[in-house]
């Protein structure tokens, strides 16, 4: 048989001979259950959530380690988008609200009014509340209107974080108390009454009041302000963000933390970076955080100007493996580089820098500064940190390096459902966001084939939506347009479908010019309309772009005389789909290549 031989540099998106377990930190909400009309309350924008915008947090708590218990109290200030009367506000079980006071304040004639409210009732995890009265959009954006939440109870415990939420209760090493929490996916109301949404973002960010035993230290999102000692042994710490933040980044950590800061001179001039560990692990953690500005600077260069630098940037030591809280990473990789040691993509090259520490702190771009607004997005902030770490390896040892990685951790995709979940239902898609949504993104980068282009897509979306929240369709369309290239169905075939598509071709010599054969290709097993270019060596001095459809006969002639020219050498890592030669019907699994 003949040996009929081109390579295409498109990366594999999919191995799917593999079942392999997913590595994320996202509390999992994937899972096959029946939808309720909890979740429902949970995920959609009700008509008692549509006529209100957060504008700020001040959350006071002050847990309770023994009994495992919070006392807190939160202001929502808020501004009235249209008129409306009943709120919903999310505290999930078994937490309980005692009170609930409704503050206005008018700016120009300097009148405040203040009430108590009664007339709320609980459903599930949700309050119906009746302010009493229609509250009606000012006139005057200054003028202030709050509505203050005191509330008590044990929340849920996240027994296995981050991949449950909840409140963390744990002990460190010499046996003492050590506090967090995780709340991804479960949501921020675990434990504070707020909106538990992610399309409403506080515009002004938010102040965390933490009250602690004074032998313990509390840390927070944003720069500390204030620390107040108190008469009864307690220390309250006080951290104000500036910035909007999404509700599950805003968290507490206690313990018996100590400090460093170091200056670091980014894109915008003197960013401020400061390490919160325990005491007893300062020195290893000195040495392993020295990989912080190197991280930096390939983000920056990347994906643009650090996105926070009004607050800080911090690694926080976390009783738990890691989370994006956003100017205050959490940090439980165990000072160790990989992922606790591993290397997930088995080249080598996953163990050369601290899973963590890049993975984590690209969500910084993707996840805090651009936010999806339903969780069912949430590929824009997994796939781009997992595409982060791809390129920070390749910051750090060169391109074919970082090639290597992305082509490694395909083993780990699952295609076992579609990476976008369902809308409205606080659901998320498959955990293949993270695997999947990265190699989508070298897919997309080789299709481009201009990296400078492609750096200032990358940087171009961070800066057009700046602290902004986002849908798939707003990013898909961006770089859709900043491109070129329509990628529209390339976005649909591997964001929403599992299906593998294949790539028919064939040569036969051209009817004009009988010495050069002409090449023939189609897609087949794809969406409808599927159109993803393909660029293919048809020698080492030969690259062409070629453009499938769906069923579709195309083709373009070479300068081919044999198909069996030597110099056609493949490359088995550039290949995002099935490749079949429709002369012998082989069909070649993806990563692979027909060779009789």
């Amino acid at each position: 048989m003949q040996k009929h031989k081109f390579s295409l540099f498109l990366l594999t998106i999919l191995n799917f001979s593999l079942l392999v377990p997913v590595h994320s930190f996202a509390q999992p909400l994937n899972g096959s259950k029946k939808l309720t009309h909890q979740d429902t309350l949970r995920g959609t924008i009700t008509p008692e959530r549509a006529w209100w915008d957060v504008l700020r947090y001040t959350i006071t708590v002050q847990p309770d380690y023994g009994n495992k218990t919070i006392e807190g109290f939160t202001s929502i200030q808020f501004r009235v988008l249209k008129p409306g009367r009943k709120m919903q506000i999310d505290l999930q079980q078994p937490l309980e609200i005692d009170s609930i006071m409704l503050w206005s304040h008018e700016v120009d004639s300097k009148s405040a009014m203040s009430k108590p409210l009664t007339d709320y009732v609980r459903e599930g995890n949700v309050y119906h509340v009746d302010l009493g009265q229609t509250l009606e959009k000012t006139a005057n954006p200054q003028d202030e209107i709050s509505l203050e939440i005191a509330y008590h109870g044990k929340p849920v415990e996240a027994v296995r974080p981050p991949w449950d939420g909840g409140w963390i209760w744990k002990k460190d090493e010499k046996g003492r108390p050590w506090m967090s929490v995780a709340c991804q996916g479960l949501g921020a109301s675990v434990w504070y009454p707020c909106k538990d949404h992610q399309s409403d973002e506080p515009d002004s960010g938010a102040v965390l009041n933490v009250t602690v035993p004074d032998t313990l230290i509390a840390v927070a999102n944003g720069r500390m302000i204030n620390k107040k000692m108190n008469a009864d042994q307690t220390a309250t710490y006080t951290w104000r963000v500036v910035n909007p933040i999404n509700n599950y980044n805003i968290v507490p950590y206690i313990g018996k933390y100590v400090t460093w800061h170091e200056d670091y001179m980014g894109e915008k001039g003197k960013l401020d970076c400061d390490y919160w560990v325990l005491d007893y692990n300062l020195e290893k953690a000195k040495q392993q955080f020295t990989q912080v500005p190197k991280m930096l600077k390939c983000m920056e260069y990347w994906f643009g100007p650090y996105p926070f630098y009004e607050d800080g940037y911090k690694l926080v030591e976390s009783p738990h493996l890691g989370m994006e809280h956003q100017s205050a990473i959490a940090y439980g990789n165990k000072y160790r580089n990989g992922y606790l040691g591993k290397d997930l993509s088995e080249t080598g090259w996953g163990t050369k820098w601290d899973f963590i520490i890049i993975h984590e702190s690209a969500h910084e771009w993707y996840a805090n500064n651009i936010t999806t607004k339903d969780i069912a997005d949430m590929w824009v902030h997994e796939g781009f940190a997992n595409y982060s770490e791809r390129l920070y390896t390749e910051c750090e040892f060169g391109k074919e390096a970082g090639l290597d990685y992305v082509t490694g951790i395909r083993k780990l995709i699952r295609n076992d459902i579609p990476i976008v979940g369902i809308y409205g239902v606080n659901q998320e898609g498959s955990g293949d966001m993270y695997y999947k949504g990265g190699n989508l993104l070298e897919t997309i980068r080789t299709i481009i084939a201009d990296d400078e282009k492609f750096r200032q897509i990358l940087r171009g979306l961070n800066r057009d939506y700046y602290h902004q929240e986002v849908t798939s369709a707003d990013i898909e369309n961006y770089i859709s347009k900043k491109s070129g290239f329509d990628l529209s169905k390339t976005f649909d075939q591997y964001l929403r479908t599992t299906n593998i598509p294949t790539l028919e071709y064939y040569f036969t010599a051209d009817k004009k010019d009988k010495s050069k054969l002409r090449l023939y290709f189609r897609w087949i097993d794809c969406v409808k309309a599927f159109n993803m270019p393909v660029r293919v060596n048809l020698s080492k001095a030969q690259q062409v772009l070629i453009n499938p459809v769906q069923e579709e006969w195309n083709s373009i002639l070479t300068n081919l005389k044999t198909p069996t020219d030597p110099d056609l050498l493949p490359d088995i890592r550039n290949s995002g789909f099935y490749i079949k030669w429709i002369e012998n019907r082989k069909i070649v699994p993806p990563g692979k290549y027909i060779r009789d």
